[in-house]
C-alpha cells in the first residue's frame, strides 16, 4: 500500500526510532502508515451497522497501529505491511467486541445456523442449498435470509481471521509473523503454513461458484460489497448474506 512517503526515508525512520529510539521518527512512522488504518476501517466498516462510525474504527485501528510499529523487528525480513494489517484489524475487533453491541440472539442463531449447516454438510458431502438449510432449522428461506443479513450487519469476522492464530502475550498474529528468516524459513513453521493454507485452499474450493466469487472478488480483487452485487446482478444485502454464509462454511470447515 502506497504510504506517499520514499522508500529510502521510511528506512531511515525506522533506523532512527529502533536503533536511537527517537520518538519523532515514530510518529513520522504513525503518520506514514496511516492510511493503512483508513484502508482497514473502511473494509470493516463497510458490514457493520450505520451507528458504528469510521472516526471511530480509525482511532481503534490506530492503537494497532502504534502498537504494531513497537513491536516490528525489521530484521527479521518481513514486510511491516503484513505485519501490521492484522494488529490493526485486531485492535478494531477487539475493541468492538469489547462493547458486546452484538444482540444475544443474533450470537445464538448465528451458532444455530454454523451447526446445521456443519450437519448438513456431513450427511450430504456437499454444501447444502439455502432451501435444505432453511428447512434443517425449521424456518422459510426468507427468514433465513433475514437472519443472515441480521448476522452480516453485526459480525467483525471474516476470512482474514482463519489465517491467524494467538501468540503466548494473547494478540492476534499472521503466520508471517511466525517466520524468523525468509532466507532459512524453518522447516516446520513452513508444513504447518503449507497445510493451513491447502486446507484453505480445499475449504474454498467446496464452496458453492457463487460464493467462490463472492470470496475472491472480495479478498483477492478487493472490491467492494456494492460492486460485488454490481457484478453479480444482485442487491448489496443479497452479497453480504453470501459472504456471511461463506464464512461460516469454511470455519465449519477448517474446525472439523
Amino acid at each position: 500500500m502506497d504510504t506517499g512517503v520514499k522508500e529510502v526515508e521510511l528506512r531511515d525512520l525506522w533506523r532512527r526510532y529502533k536503533a536511537d529510539g527517537d520518538e519523532t521518527a515514530r510518529e513520522r512512522l504513525v503518520v506514514a502508515y496511516s492510511p493503512m488504518v483508513k484502508f482497514v476501517a473502511g473494509r470493516l466498516g463497510a458490514g457493520l451497522p450505520s451507528h458504528v462510525e469510521d472516526a471511530d474504527l480509525i482511532s481503534y485501528g490506530l492503537g494497532g497501529l502504534i502498537g504494531a510499529i513497537e513491536r516490528y523487528e525489521p530484521e527479521r525480513g518481513i514486510k511491516f505491511e503484513t505485519f501490521a494489517m492484522t494488529r490493526i484489524r485486531g485492535s478494531i475487533i477487539d475493541e468492538l467486541r469489547s462493547l458486546d453491541w452484538v444482540p444475544r440472539s443474533v450470537r445464538s442463531r448465528a451458532r444455530e445456523i454454523e451447526a446445521a449447516q456443519a450437519k448438513l454438510e456431513h450427511e450430504l458431502q456437499r454444501a447444502p442449498t439455502e432451501s435444505e438449510l432453511a428447512t434443517k432449522l425449521n424456518m422459510s428461506e426468507e427468514e433465513l435470509q433475514t437472519a443472515l443479513l441480521e448476522i452480516a450487519n453485526s459480525s467483525v469476522y471474516a476470512l482474514d481471521e482463519l489465517w491467524t492464530v494467538s501468540d503466548s502475550s494473547g494478540d492476534q498474529v499472521s503466520l508471517l509473523d511466525t517466520i524468523a528468516d525468509v532466507a532459512a524459513a524453518d522447516p516446520q513453521e513452513a508444513l504447518a503454513s503449507s497445510e493451513i493454507k491447502d486446507r484453505l485452499t480445499e475449504a474454498i474450493g467446496s464452496l458453492p461458484e457463487r460464493e467462490q466469487l463472492v470470496v475472491a472478488l472480495y479478498y483477492y480483487e478487493n472490491l467492494t460489497l456494492r460492486e460485488i452485487g454490481e457484478v453479480l446482478g444482485v442487491t448489496e444485502s443479497r452479497v453480504s448474506q453470501l459472504h456471511t454464509k461463506a464464512v461460516m462454511r469454511l470455519k465449519s470447515h477448517l474446525q472439523s
